[in-house]
């Protein structure tokens, strides 16, 4: 079923990059991993590096997972806006064109959810 606004709807966004300070948001996927429903929504630098990102940021957000310890995410599968991407480690993210509100989806060849549970 589609949806018409009523009127002429037109708003000035509260999420904005200039909103951010400095910082910008950054969704990170990954699927199979059913335990999180969603896509991670993190506030990270736009000058960190991708090594950064993966251990300061993503390592901690997924340990409440069981196989979040063997996940080698460094040399995962990755995605950038539904494009495919390969992660330079040391690399700003601001650098490898990684910016507001833009989506990384991660796969873990071989990891498939608790008890294989993922699609």
């Amino acid at each position: 079923m589609s949806v018409s606004a009523l009127y002429d709807y037109k708003f000035e966004p509260k999420d904005k990059v200039e909103n951010f300070h400095g910082m910008q948001l950054l969704y990170i996927y990954w699927p199979d991993h059913l335990l999180f429903c969603a896509p991670f929504a993190l506030l990270v630098q736009p000058d960190m590096t991708f090594r950064a990102l993966v251990e300061e940021i993503l390592k901690p957000a997924t340990a409440a997972h069981p196989e979040s310890a063997k996940a080698d995410f460094l040399n995962a599968e990755w995605l950038l806006n539904d494009e495919l991407f390969t992660p330079n480690a040391d690399a700003t993210l601001k650098d490898q064109g990684i910016d507001h509100k833009s989506m990384l989806t991660v796969t873990t060849p071989g990891l498939k959810g608790m008890a294989n549970a993922g699609y």
